[in-house]
């Protein structure tokens, strides 16, 4: 499970920190100064580092590239310079945030257009390949995708993403196109927003029969179904207790019926 770092603005250092206190060893941050702090992600990762709670061979580390569409005006790269050099510009920016002289994973946070892919993100993935190639990232990967875009991204990639991250709603089957696609791919889903998306689902009798049943909340019953799914779950809480049970929510009994009366909460 990862801990996602988006919307927490001046209490990110010290949520980040908690995070870390409580057993997350995957960080997911964005240089995307709109909806994530990243230095404050790297101020608790120094201090954690000094203090001896973890390691940075211990620690999963993933940031992302966004588009100027997609950023504020505190851009952390030209905006004037072609895209594969406001890749590697925002890539610098955010090794000097993070405190650190690699990454486990840089993301694409998203395509440029709605539908397919224009020449930017082909731009813009040829130098994320480069930073791949140098090792200067172990992992590359995509957010915030379609079917038909993580398509075309696998068809002509050199490096293909070993990451994809999405909105997760179970009214569209936990995502299951681009689920299906990653397993054929050998590529690792990560599911954000899966509390936010699916609050009404979680509001069905059926939630509250199966957390009754196994005395939790029902935020727990939806991060052990995403481990029987195989997706790398993310979690934004700002509880520390909330974080400790989502870790432990990964390992909780449920019957194979009851997960699968969890997949089906859409119909």
């Amino acid at each position: 499970m990862a801990y996602g770092t988006a919307w927490k603005e001046e209490r990110t250092e010290a949520l980040t920190r908690l995070a870390l206190e409580a057993g997350f060893r995957a960080i997911d941050t964005a240089n995307q100064r709109k909806h994530y702090f990243e230095a404050g992600v790297g101020a608790a990762l120094g201090t954690a580092f000094a203090a001896g709670l973890v390691t940075r061979g211990e620690l999963f580390l993933q940031t992302k590239f966004t588009f100027v569409d997609g950023q504020d005006h505190r851009l952390p790269y030209d905006r004037r310079a072609p895209v594969a050099e406001q890749v590697k510009q925002s890539f610098e920016s955010s090794l000097e945030h993070l405190g650190t002289e690699y990454l486990d994973s840089y993301v694409l946070h998203g395509p440029s257009v709605g539908r397919g892919l224009a020449a930017a993100d082909r731009e813009a993935w040829r130098a994320m390949e480069e930073l791949a190639r140098s090792g200067r990232t172990r992992y590359l990967g995509v957010s915030n995708v379609t079917l038909e875009q993580l398509e075309l991204l696998c068809g002509f990639a050199s490096v293909t993403p070993a990451f994809v991250q999405n909105r997760c709603y179970a009214r569209r089957g936990w995502d299951r196109e681009v689920r299906e696609l990653c397993l054929r791919r050998g590529i690792v889903y990560q599911g954000f927003s899966l509390l936010t998306a699916n609050a009404r689902e979680l509001e069905r009798p059926a939630v509250a029969r199966i957390a009754a049943r196994a005395r939790v909340a029902p935020s727990a019953l939806v991060f052990r179904l995403c481990a029987a799914l195989g997706m790398l779950p993310l979690t934004g809480t700002s509880s520390p207790e909330h974080m400790r049970q989502d870790l432990a929510a990964l390992d909780l009994p449920l019957e194979p019926d009851e997960l699968s009366e969890l997949e089906r909460l859409a119909g």
